[in-house]
């Protein structure tokens, strides 16, 4: 029987990971995403970089911080069809 241990590896890239990060909160600080994605601040930041030059999020100031936007981060946050209340005329709500 084998233990319920994590595998050393992950099934999204770390570009994946932060995408997935700023998509659950696009006012999230790159502090954060490292923690969270397990990599340094400078690798955040590195990354966020190459996404926004990439053209997959941009980044827009809201004061001292940052707010990250784009149609990927719209898709990856969106409420999957399935999970929409359906009513009795058949319409979503």
């Amino acid at each position: 029987m084998t233990e319920n241990t994590a595998p050393g590896w992950t099934f999204l890239s770390n570009h994946g990971q932060v995408l997935v990060c700023i998509a659950r909160d696009p006012g999230v600080r790159l502090r954060d995403i490292g923690e969270r994605v397990r990599i340094t601040e400078r690798a955040a930041h590195r990354i966020v970089a190459e996404l926004a030059d990439a053209g997959y999020i941009t980044r827009e100031r809201n004061g001292r911080r940052n707010q990250y936007v784009g149609q990927l981060l719209e898709i990856l946050s969106a409420t999957p069809a399935a999970n929409r209340r359906v009513d009795r005329t058949g319409t979503s709500g």
